[in-house]
């Protein structure tokens, strides 16, 4: 068993806004998740070797997010000037990875098979390899948590840690599953 409040800490000193406890009984995969990443919304369908169909089947998913029991959500939320507020909004999504990317390196020092799940398609290369060859980093690549096929504001709702912080703020997040 892992001392939590340290891990806690540590998360918040990559930079993280918030950081709550995760059960990983609570989290759901769900198909119309994974149909609407089929949709392309985000231009990563079938290009990135975290995005689907690469990350596997949704029953994959839920095998590889179901062999732990505990982690942290880890969450990065900003005040945005009003609601078109484009650039605050890329800002912070860029913080937020910065964030992911401090804590992966150092969880991952410690727990070495930490599923780590972010916000987004992996960013560690500027052009994924997918699929003309293998991963270049796979011991440092992360999916979304909506390519593994969980509902984010469920997840949060589940585990007792807030998704919305009021009116003009904007919160991304991840999570850690480590035992």
């Amino acid at each position: 068993m892992s001392d939590y409040q340290e891990l806690k800490d540590l998360a918040l000193s990559c930079g993280f806004s918030h950081v709550g406890d995760l059960d990983a009984d609570t989290i759901q995969v769900r198909p119309e998740v994974r149909e609407s990443c089929a949709e392309n919304k985000c231009q990563s369908y079938n290009k990135n070797w975290v995005c689907p169909p690469a990350c596997g089947t949704l029953e994959e998913c839920s095998q590889k997010i179901h062999q732990y029991k505990k982690g942290l959500i880890l969450q990065t939320t900003g005040q945005l000037e009003d609601s078109m507020d484009f650039e605050g909004m890329m800002e912070l999504a860029e913080n937020h990875g910065k964030h992911m990317d401090r804590f992966s390196d150092e969880i991952r020092k410690r727990f070495p098979h930490a599923l780590i799940l972010g916000d987004g398609q992996c960013k560690r290369c500027k052009v994924c390899t997918y699929p003309d060859a293998p991963c270049r980093f796979p011991d440092k690549k992360s999916s979304a948590m909506e390519a593994m096929g969980m509902v984010v504001s469920q997840v949060c709702a589940d585990n007792h840690i807030p998704y919305y912080y009021g009116p003009g703020t904007l919160t991304y997040v991840g999570c850690v599953l480590i035992e």
